[in-house]
């Protein structure tokens, strides 16, 4: 199984990024293609942008990366409750030439941060808006406090959440 994994962040140090491509790789026999973000400059998503420019080529990239993978393994950054911003822009930008973003494929939608919440408010979010926009969504998971429950070494040191995280793979694999 091919699978794109990325963390909805454009920072340099992004947990979710780290998480993410942990998780995909946790996928038994998968070819992860590890994405960041960072790679995709685009301008701030306007109509007068896009009647003027069209759909700028990384946008396209993106989808194309999409649909050349069997699963999808995101993770996402909360800010102030919701996307962070340059994933928000790209996502606005790949919804204008495809609306199906997620092209179908399975998915596996991660959130954390070192709040004890993890991200659950973009989590919630990303479960009602991405099923209408083509993710074949098998499961979910949220790991708060990050830097209390993840080890770069050993992966979720707490082994509750490292079994719900092992499950939701199990979905994804499915």
């Amino acid at each position: 199984m091919k699978v794109l994994a990325f963390g909805a962040s454009t920072s340099s140090q992004s947990i979710n990024r780290q998480f993410a491509h942990y998780a995909a790789a946790q996928i038994p026999g998968a070819q992860v293609t590890a994405l960041d973000l960072r790679e995709f400059q685009l301008p701030i998503y306007s109509t007068d942008e896009e009647e003027a420019h069209g759909v700028p080529a990384d946008a396209v990239r993106f989808l194309q990366m999409i649909q050349s993978h069997d699963a999808v393994v995101v993770s996402l950054a909360e800010h102030n409750g919701s996307y962070a911003a340059a994933f928000k822009n790209l996502y606005d930008w790949a919804s204008r030439s495809e609306g199906k973003v997620w092209a179908n494929r399975p998915m596996l939608l991660l959130a954390t941060s070192p709040g004890g919440r993890g991200g659950a408010t973009v989590l919630e979010t990303a479960l009602a808006k991405f099923p209408r926009m083509g993710a074949d969504l098998r499961a979910s998971f949220s790991l708060p406090s990050f830097y209390d429950n993840f080890s770069p070494e050993t992966g979720i040191t707490n082994p509750e959440l490292s079994a719900a995280l092992t499950a939701a793979i199990a979905a994804l694999s499915k």
